[in-house]
């Protein structure tokens, strides 16, 4: 990479330093330098610095935040090695770790202040349903790979923890405006007051409007949502050593779709325009003890309620969790942390549609688990192993273990080099367990099932009977800083799958006017991924600093027992991200946000194939003015490349719409 640091990145360079009449202050509080040593808890769920932890794993910090222009959590994650971050239409986004990415993602684990986001319903992530005020994210922690040995079920391919900052960190006001071509209008407002000699607070409120995005013929999608949230955050400091946080947010909006839904009549397809609605609320309280000085406890619980009203579903969700961790050393040499886990969800589910259904239309589950890691200092200052895991018992599939094994060799103060050995599951949803109804109709010239000119209607159907999906993952990561100013991340991955699940085919079935062809989830696919993902910084002055990722992935998916012509989604090969910040005056920011994505292919019910999704380069430029410290205006323009792009399509339902160019501006006052 040296190459790289001195011939390369200096003629990139060259335009943004012709800028730089005077040099500014310094651009972040965070030297790279430093960076390394910031502190993070998502890997050992206790606090550690992030070039000591032995996994994949990337932070974006307040700084990440405030440069990138991005106005939603989702589009942040487009920086960080890795991660698939596509938009499906103005409301959705389709997000996961090493490859299987998909509306329907199901093999990310998402965390907000500890705090599982996990649907039930489908096992993944409404990100419509997150609006944060970005400016309250202390950092977010995103890790590649599996975490589920600490983490629980379905953390496997990754685990994103997005984490807000404490209420002593936002005392006072924060007031923000603006508007644009695509993010129609926005604003927000936060306070943060005192209460007493050690105890902080702040509440909040913010509200979104997007409009529609645009289809292939430039139509429009009918997709505009909007959303307004807000809560509020308290930290207490009852005793010398207790802390207790307590936690509260509610959100209601619109998100608008247009939906194509089966009928056994032309045309087929009818596209209706849907209306629908989400809402929620929760509340998490967190109390941490102090036992010593190297040991300490910690009781969190929250109450979560969710509602969506959909054309294809109407949802209700209540979850109750309960979490306890012990962290103490013992021996001098071994770090144990352990903790015991319950969850409870009630769900009810109803499709209003005729020909689609799920049941029970309600059902309650359980999970319980325990978990026990210890660090294990071999050499002092020099090699540490790791080895932990966790043991659940869940409504879906019973008894489930996941082991780890992590090694940390520091043979430098500038150099480390790790490698793990993972086990992790994914246990079924609701949906892919209780699931009955029409998926799509199959063209009868196209489909080699039928030989009859009669219409193919696909349908689905769940299974009580499936097995958890399960992974074996193996990792090597070297990170090093080979100048003060310049950091190095690099992560090699291979993930063995297995018991996957798939679709399949089941008889024919002649139904008079048409001939059925169902389908049901099964345990019928194995899988091979590996890859490599890089994160690199240079900061080559106070005023000027660059990061890159870059991501490289192999996918193999064996779908010979679900028959010819089953679709497969293909995840980009390549992405990459390159980031350019500047200071070129003292109150003048100008940032630069380039990022490449080379082809996929995503699952279409619509048709026989796979949806194609061309490759596409996208351009974000940020400038930003602080006429006085308190006060910054931002203009900021998104996707410049080109008008339009797609960049995913959702599996079904949701008809393709692609992103356009945009710009947005925004005036913050802090006081």
């Amino acid at each position: 990479m040296r190459w790289l640091g001195k011939w390369l990145l200096p003629w990139l360079m060259i335009p943004f330093a012709a800028l730089a009449e005077s040099v500014g202050p310094e651009l972040s509080e965070l030297p790279l330098e430093d960076l390394l040593k910031l502190e993070v808890t998502s890997v050992s769920k206790k606090t550690q610095a992030l070039t000591d932890a032995p996994a994949a794993i990337f932070v974006i910090t307040q700084e990440d935040i405030r440069h990138s222009g991005a106005t939603h959590v989702a589009d942040l994650l487009r920086m960080v090695p890795g991660m698939d971050v596509a938009r499906i239409d103005a409301n959705k986004w389709a997000v996961n770790a090493r490859g299987f990415n998909g509306r329907f993602a199901n093999k990310l684990l998402v965390l907000i202040d500890g705090r599982s986001i996990y649907t039930p319903t489908f096992s993944g992530v409404y990100w419509e349903a997150i609006d944060l005020i970005l400016e309250d994210i202390e950092r977010i922690e995103v890790i590649r790979g599996p975490g589920a040995a600490l983490w629980g079920v379905n953390a496997v391919n990754g685990v994103i923890n997005i984490i807000t900052r404490h209420a002593a960190d936002t005392q006072g006001g924060l007031a923000f405006f603006g508007g644009g071509s695509e993010l129609r209008g926005f604003g927000g407002a936060r306070y943060g007051f005192r209460l007493g000699d050690k105890n902080y607070g702040r509440v909040y409120i913010k509200g979104t409007r997007h409009d529609d995005l645009v289809r292939a013929d430039g139509g429009s999608a009918g997709d505009d949502w909007s959303i307004i949230s807000g809560g509020l955050r308290m930290d207490f400091h009852p005793g010398a050593n207790d802390t207790l946080m307590l936690q509260g947010h509610a959100y209601g909006g619109d998100i608008d779709q247009g939906i194509y839904t089966v009928a056994l009549a032309p045309p087929d397809y009818t596209f209706v325009q849907d209306h629908a609605t989400q809402s929620g609320w929760h509340v998490l309280t967190r109390w941490q003890h102090v036992l010593s000085p190297s040991s300490e406890l910690r009781l969190q619980a929250f109450y979560d309620h969710s509602e969506r009203d959909e054309i294809i579903m109407e949802q209700v969700n209540d979850v109750v969790d309960l979490d306890l961790q012990h962290q103490f050393n013992w021996g001098g040499w071994n770090d144990i942390v352990w903790g015991l886990e319950y969850r409870y969800t009630k769900d009810a589910l109803r499709p209003p549609m005729n020909n689609f259904r799920l049941s029970p239309v309600g059902r309650d589950t359980h999970l319980a688990s325990a978990f026990l890691q210890d660090q294990i200092t071999l050499v002092p200052r020099a090699l540490w192993l790791t080895l932990g895991s966790r043991l659940s018992h869940n409504t879906f599939t019973g008894f489930e273990i996941q082991p780890t094994a992590r090694l940390l060799w520091a043979f430098h103060p500038k150099h480390r080099l790790w490698a793990a050995i993972s086990r992790a599951v994914r246990t079924p949803s609701r949906s892919e367990e209780d699931t009955a109804g029409a998926l799509t109709l199959g063209d009868p010239l196209k489909m080699r099932q039928n030989l009859l000119p009669l219409p193919l209607l696909v349908s689905i159907s769940g299974n009580r009977n499936l097995r958890p999906e399960k992974l074996l993952a193996y990792e090597l990561g070297y990170r090093f800083l080979p100048a003060p100013e310049m950091f190095v991340d690099l992560a090699l991955f291979y993930h063995d799958y297995d018991d996957l699940v798939g679709q399949q085919p089941q008889s024919l079935r002649f139904q008079g006017t048409y001939v059925e062809l169902p389908l049901r989830f099964a345990n019928v696919r194995t899988a091979d991924l590996y890859g490599l993902e890089l994160a690199a910084g240079w900061q080559p002055a106070q005023w000027l600093r660059s990061d890159l990722a870059y991501t490289f992935l192999h996918t193999d998916i064996d779908t010979s027992k679900e028959g010819k012509g089953t679709q497969v989604e293909k995840s980009p090969r390549h992405q990459v991200s390159l980031q350019i910040r500047t200071h070129p005056w003292k109150a003048v920011d100008f940032d630069a946000w380039f990022r490449y994505v080379s082809p996929a292919e995503a699952l279409f019910a619509l048709d026989s194939r796979a949806k194609r999704i061309s490759r596409y380069f996208a351009l974000d430029l940020r400038l930003a003015w602080h006429p006085v410290e308190a006060l910054e205006l931002s203009v900021v323009g998104r996707n410049l490349v080109n008008s339009r792009h797609l960049e995913y399509v959702q599996e079904n339902f949701v008809a393709p719409t692609e992103v356009q160019r945009s710009v947005y501006g925004r005036l913050k006052w802090c006081f």
